[in-house]
Formats: structure tokens, sequence, C-alpha cells
């Protein structure tokens, strides 16, 4: 016998739709226009033909959609990209995709690289947000993770600013949006989800849909399949904590002006991925394509409720864990009192970790000793005059 519902107003199933876009990288914050350009063709599109099937009530932009990577590619003085480069929440740029959540009705959840004045002023953050059916930002989060050659500012990176703003618990690192049509949505961006406990944190604050826009290649080709890596974290994030994951993927990236034809640093392989790790929707393309997907946030809810096997975060015995992180591995407060600092810089801080771990036997040296990664600058000049002379040449500046 069926018992009375419990969890409020049952939330209808709707569609959700990742976009991939073709992207032009940015020397100043007016050219992000010209790529909104493509991302309102691409919602007017999506909407036109996805929604004849069902209902669209989340629309997902991809990494860099916005702004493409031209800090990260350049090696951009961080303090000169917060000031030249990046957006305000709210700005106009989310003032123009407001008005595109207000004419369909629907939420749309963005990654952009932007400031926080009143976190710290010459630091830009690499920030998820989602705009509301009324065209209000009514979610903002921080990425917490970052690959090698990325120069954002992490609430990590100024760990004792942030707790003094945000506090410490997990609704300051890995909020979660509540909402009575779509569901609880989380937020996190490409690296966080090399991570396991990004989405379990997501989870246990509430997710029951988990955004992680954009992968570069090798981690999209590796393996026969479609997404490679990449859709194989998604649908273990999605198996293990009984979650929805939209994961659409950035375009081909034109990197400055000059570039005749754009180049594909990510390979397509656009996705959303059910709760039992199942892939709904998958866009073999990156170009100005997108990727879809049935939301049943009901089904979910009673996969959860009613499961005594595979619904596995019930079973967590967590006090076995808790002496794992006691042990710092990143540094942190690295930018508190100094300004983020260059590619070959902080390869430095990553060695480190490295070392850190072998000290601590959690890995074993190889026998042999090789020279590693390291960054190899396309202008041999200080990053502050490399860029001058890339965008006087590039952008004619």
């Amino acid at each position: 016998m069926a018992t009375k519902q419990q969890g409020g107003a049952p939330v209808a199933p709707y569609m959700a739709v990742g976009l991939s876009t073709v992207v032009r990288g940015i020397a100043r914050r007016s050219e992000i226009e010209r790529n909104l350009d493509v991302i309102e063709d691409a919602i007017h599109a999506a909407v036109s033909i996805v929604g004849i099937n069902m209902p669209v009530r989340l629309i997902a932009l991809a990494e860099g959609a916005l702004t493409g990577f031209t800090d990260e590619i350049f090696d951009i003085p961080h303090v000169t990209a917060a000031r030249e480069l990046f957006i305000d929440l709210p700005g106009p740029e989310t003032e123009r995709l407001g008005a595109l959540a207000r004419q369909y009705g629907t939420y749309i959840v963005v990654q952009c690289k932007a400031r926080l004045p009143e976190v710290m002023d010459d630091r830009f953050f690499n920030m998820l947000f989602v705009l509301g059916p009324d065209g209000e930002i009514v979610h903002r989060a921080a990425k917490n993770h970052l690959w090698c050659r990325e120069r954002s500012c992490t609430p990590h990176d100024i760990l004792d600013r942030w707790i003094e703003v945000f506090g410490d618990g997990l609704d300051a690192f890995y909020p979660v949006l509540r909402t009575p049509d779509i569901g609880n949505i989380g937020t996190i961006c490409c690296s966080d989800g090399e991570y396991p406990e990004a989405v379990r944190a997501l989870a246990f604050n509430g997710a029951e849909v988990v955004y992680r826009p954009s992968e570069a290649v090798p981690m999209t080709q590796a393996g026969p399949d479609a997404g490679g890596t990449w859709l194989l974290q998604n649908r273990a994030h999605a198996h293990f904590n009984s979650l929805y994951m939209v994961c659409p993927n950035v375009g081909p990236v034109y990197v400055h002006p000059k570039m005749g034809e754009p180049y594909d640093i990510a390979g397509g392989g656009g996705h959303v991925v059910d709760y039992q790790g199942q892939v709904l929707g998958l866009s073999r393309s990156g170009a100005n394509s997108f990727c879809a997907g049935i939301i049943d946030i009901e089904a979910l809810r009673q996969f959860r409720a009613m499961n005594l096997n595979s619904n596995w975060m019930k079973d967590l015995r967590t006090e076995l864990f808790r002496d794992m992180y006691d042990a710092p591995i990143h540094p942190a407060n690295l930018w508190l009192e100094q300004d983020p600092l260059s590619h070959a810089e902080v390869d430095e801080v990553y060695r480190a970790n490295i070392q850190r771990l072998v000290e601590r036997g959690a890995w074993t040296p190889p026998a042999t000793a090789h020279p590693g990664a390291r960054y190899i600058p396309a202008i041999d000049l200080d990053p502050a005059a490399a860029w001058e002379a890339a965008r006087a040449e590039l952008w004619g500046d």
C-alpha cells in the first residue's frame, strides 16, 4: 500500500539540454558579446527542437562558452585578467541570459570567470551560477579544483578570507540550489569532477542534478567509447551518488582573431547521465550542437527511498574515513597575501605536492627519475610582456 507523499508537491519530468557552442577567445570583456550571440541562437534552436519532446526546464552552457580560455593559453597575469577580461555577477552578460530564461520559463546554468569584489579585489574566480525563470541569479558557486594551466583563484587559495565571508560549512564550498520545480541542483566545473569527493559533497548537501561542464583531450578520447574517461567519471559520479549529471562540452575554439579555423580542444562528447549511471543523451560533435535527456526527479526520489541495495550512500561508514584528510596535500591560502603566480612558478607547487605524497608513503617513487611535464611559453618573455606582445600581434591592440 502506498503511503502519503512526504516530500511536497511532485516534480514533473522535464528535459535538460547541454549546449556545445563554438567559442572565440577574448582579449577584453566587451568581446564576450560575440559569444553571447552564438549562445542565444543555440538556446532558441535547442528549445525549438528539443522542447517538442518534453518541456525544457534546464539549459546548461559549457565551460568557456562566454570567454574562451585566453587567460590560460597566454598565461595572462591574474590581476590583468581580473581587471580587463572577466565579468561581474550580476552584470550585462547575466542580464542578457536572464532575458532568455524569462522568455522560455527555464533555468539556465552558466560557467564564467568573474570578479567577487565583496570577497577580494583583483581576484577572479571560476564561477558557476544559475539564472532562474525570473531571470535573476538564484545560485552561485566557485570552482574548487584547477588543472595546472588555469589561472583562476579558488576558495582554497584564499581560505581564511573565504571562511570569513561564507563560513566553513558545506554550503560555503558546495552549495546546492533547492527548487520546487526542477529538483535540487549542484554545480561543479571540469577539474572539480576529477575528485570523487566533489560530487559526494554535493550529494550529501542534497543535490539531485549536478552540472559539470567541459573536459579536454586526451581525457575525452581515452578508450573506445565516445566521451572517454570524462564520461566514465560522470557515469560513476551518477551511479555512486544516485543523481543526474548534466555535462555539456565546449565547442571548437578560435584562440585569437587571426585563426582561420577553430581548434577542437575538447572533442565533443557532451552528455546527460541518469541516477543509475545510464547515458540518456550523448553528442558526438561539439560544434554548435547539444545533448539532452529527460530528468525525472520523482523517479530518482523513489529510487533513493525504496531501494535497499544500490542507493549506495545510505551504507557509508563515515567514521572509517575521517583520518584520510587530516594532513593537507595542496597548500591553502596561496594567494591570500600575494597575487597568483605564473604557470611555470605554479608548476613547482604541484611538484611539491607530488613529493609530499611520496614522503608520506602514499606514492612509491619510480626506480628512475625522468624530466616531467613543464610549461613551455610560446613567447620567451615574462608573462606580462608576453601577453602584451601577443595581444598586439593577434588582436591588433
